[in-house]
């Protein structure tokens, strides 16, 4: 295969990112989206054909090799299955999906159709994070001792307006539509999660979202280091940190800024990270920013893995275990009386 033919799933603002990157490196050859008006405006600009039908597209195009998802949370699993059957790899936004069972079926139905399935985690790019997973890598940091992630965000009730998001059957939560790529970061740093205990409430979403905006999470990983994860969306008024501190027994490192992209401090034994590049901007949503805008990097190993071989920078096992992970953690708090009952619900039906 040369040239890429693509298809976007979803045609909102995260599609955009998708949409303008395939566009300098194959073809985007079908777009859509239940929205007509979406679909249309997105086929009209990058010249693709607008179906608003997900059947009637698989049916009608033929020789698409990859379908980029981008539709809300909860439909990723039945998108991304739906598209492996038609023949297509896949291109999965995070979260790979809002269940280990999902996750696990989109797996099986990847190996059954012989295709590929990649799971989307672009702030493993970020310089900073790049050259601090090198430090462990190497063994520079000796063996972890413990690890503090903190997000701090915000999220006002106008970006839940009139959306999916803030629904527990199409978001999931904070943890699966803000942070998951915080929670994957523990997972390919850190290793494995042994036993988490959590804290959770909604305390300034109450009649908006239907799951807490606040959470303390501790963590013990499978290899003794110990953890706490610390997140909100009710910084006030605006993002305000994104931030991973490692202890370890031969150094100490912080990435932070809003969004895991400044090496805020290190001092390791006999070594110093130097020259970082600056990185790539953060995702800029019009009145509020997202994780950092590494989908070029995301859609370059897309290309090198279909045309030469190469290793998938996030593989579909990875993606589920991140899932597990935010699993893990919401199961934990449902012994308090804070989680919504459809939380406790929906966690019984899984």
């Amino acid at each position: 295969m040369s040239e890429i033919n693509f298809a976007i799933v979803g045609c909102g603002r995260i599609a955009q990112r998708h949409a303008e990157h395939i566009s300098k490196r194959g073809k985007l050859k079908a777009v859509c989206d239940i929205v007509a008006e979406k679909a249309n405006a997105m086929a009209q600009q990058y010249g693709a054909k607008a179906y608003y039908d997900l059947e009637e597209m698989l049916r009608e195009e033929k020789d698409i090799h990859v379908a980029a998802i981008c539709s809300p949370n909860g439909l990723h699993a039945t998108h991304t299955i739906a598209c492996l059957k038609a023949g297509m790899h896949v291109l999965c936004e995070k979260p790979m999906g809002l269940s280990v069972n999902e996750c696990g079926e989109m797996i099986k139905a990847s190996e059954r159709a012989n295709k590929r399935l990649f799971a989307i985690k672009q702030n493993r790019f970020n310089p900073p994070v790049e050259a601090v997973k090198k430090l462990i890598d190497e063994g520079r940091l000796g063996k972890i001792y413990s690890i503090q992630l903190s997000c701090f965000w915000n999220r006002n009730p106008d970006y839940y307006h009139n959306s999916w998001k803030g629904t527990l059957d199409l978001d999931g939560g904070t943890l699966f539509t803000q942070f998951s790529h915080f929670v994957d970061l523990l997972y390919w740093m850190i290793g494995d999660v042994k036993s988490v205990n959590a804290f959770m409430n909604n305390y300034a979403h109450k009649n908006i979202i239907e799951f807490e905006d606040t959470g303390v999470v501790i963590l013990e990983f499978q290899n003794g280091a110990i953890g706490t994860v610390n997140y909100t969306v009710n910084a006030y008024e605006k993002n305000m940190e994104g931030s991973l501190t490692i202890f370890g027994e031969k150094g100490t490192v912080k990435i932070g800024g809003q969004y895991l992209n400044e090496l805020e401090y290190q001092h390791i034994e006999g070594y110093k990270i130097e020259n970082l590049p600056e990185g790539n901007k953060p995702n800029n949503y019009g009145t509020y920013f997202g994780s950092m805008s590494n989908h070029d990097k995301v859609y370059d190993n897309l290309i090198e893995v279909l045309n030469h071989g190469a290793t998938i920078s996030t593989n579909s096992f990875e993606g589920l275990k991140t899932v597990e992970i935010i699993e893990r953690i919401y199961h934990s708090a449902l012994r308090f009386d804070q989680i919504p009952e459809r939380r406790k619900e929906r966690a019984l039906s899984l």
